[in-house]
């Protein structure tokens, strides 16, 4: 079996789809694994240490796609490189089937299977494989570090001969991983965090972390599905939490907002009177902006100011630390191949409770009815 890995040709991407410990690995496995010259050097990595690792480097894009049973990618792969392919071939990735379902079309009609990692479902048997998890923790992580390095203020509490420094203030709204990630980054920085999530269950980990978390009465509605995720409220929910919000943004130094629900435009967590009720001075960090944003105003990877108040919306910060998120994708990716690999070759059992449920299309058809149904 012949797995590949490409140069993702997105701007600003410097992740690599597998590094060369999780391609020791598949080789370990009885699987031959391609390499497209260049691939890792984003990530710190070299053709040389591929090598090394038993994967065979190769310069011409189109003849590593042509001879790919499995490719293994960051990003969607383009309509291009889908038709470069053979028929049957498996592609892995970050598909974004629930955002752009009609970008897997050339790969439907070109007969690929195609695994999404963002419908890899919340189960302990596919813990390993939640490279959603993985990224959201880098995009916590990297989210406060943005916050503290553009503030005209430090984050700790200082006693000096010239008078005390107090703590500057942070609020995460959403406390899903990375949510959680971002409070307890700000704490490991000396800030006192506030968090608010619609999920009551939330208050638990937030509080263990150090951080007080704000509840709002939503009168026992359902707040979040199976898997763990949020699910959409109503407008009169919202608009609770969005009160709640408001009041505490207006002591906040830096504020974090992380909700998300998948395959949805992104809940407005603030609002333009929120923002304009802020210190100057005060930002505002929007992790949903791929999806419409949690904040009235913010725009996809630019920086936007309102009455001093700084509004950045970055789309990939996974990207800005490629080293150890690739490191994570990459073993998140492996796990997950190795449910596909039987003695060197490739055996896809649709039967498997993560295999079947993580595929979008497969022998030309459909497979996810929730994209299915987004198509129709």
């Amino acid at each position: 079996m012949n797995i590949a890995v490409l140069n993702e040709t997105g701007a600003n991407e410097a992740r690599v789809a597998l590094m060369p410990d999780s391609v020791q690995k598949l080789v370990a496995a009885k699987a031959s694994v391609f390499v497209e010259s260049g691939a890792g050097l984003g990530a710190a990595r070299t053709d040389d240490d591929y090598t090394a690792a038993g994967a065979s480097v190769v310069a011409d894009r189109n003849a590593l796609l042509a001879n790919a049973d499995v490719l293994v990618v960051v990003s969607r792969p383009s309509e291009d490189d889908f038709k470069k392919m053979k028929q049957g071939a498996v592609v892995l990735g970050f598909l974004r089937p629930l955002d752009e379902p009609a970008k897997l079309t050339p790969a439907m009609e070109n007969g690929l299977t195609t695994f999404s990692m963002e419908l890899v479902p919340r189960i302990t048997r596919a813990q390993a494989m939640d490279a959603l998890s993985s990224m959201a923790t880098v995009a916590g992580y990297k989210a406060v570090l943005l916050g503290a390095d553009r503030i005209p203020r430090m984050f700790p509490l200082l006693m000096t001969a010239a008078g005390t420094v107090p703590p500057a203030r942070v609020l995460v709204l959403g406390a899903g991983v990375a949510g959680l990630q971002a409070i307890a980054t700000a704490r490991r920085l000396g800030a006192v965090v506030e968090a608010y999530d619609v999920r009551a269950a939330a208050g638990e980990q937030v509080r263990s972390l150090g951080a007080k978390f704000l509840e709002v009465d939503l009168g026992g509605i359902q707040t979040e599905d199976k898997g763990g995720y949020a699910v959409e409220l109503s407008e009169e929910a919202l608009q609770r939490g969005r009160d709640l919000v408001a009041e505490h943004a207006k002591t906040a130094d830096v504020i974090v907002t992380t909700a998300l629900v998948p395959g949805r435009r992104a809940p407005v967590l603030m609002e333009e009177s929120a923002v304009r009720a802020m210190k100057r001075g005060s930002i505002i960090i929007d992790l949903a902006g791929a999806t419409g944003g949690n904040v009235v105003g913010s725009k996809p990877d630019e920086i936007v100011e309102r009455d001093g108040v700084t509004i950045m919306a970055p789309t990939n910060l996974p990207a800005t630390v490629p080293v150890h998120a690739s490191q994570l994708y990459s073993r998140n990716v492996t796990s997950f191949l190795n449910l596909l690999i039987k003695d060197g070759e490739l055996h896809v059992d649709m039967e498997d409770n993560i295999v079947g449920p993580s595929c979008v299309t497969h022998e030309g058809k459909w497979m996810n009815q929730r994209v299915a149904s987004m198509l129709s």
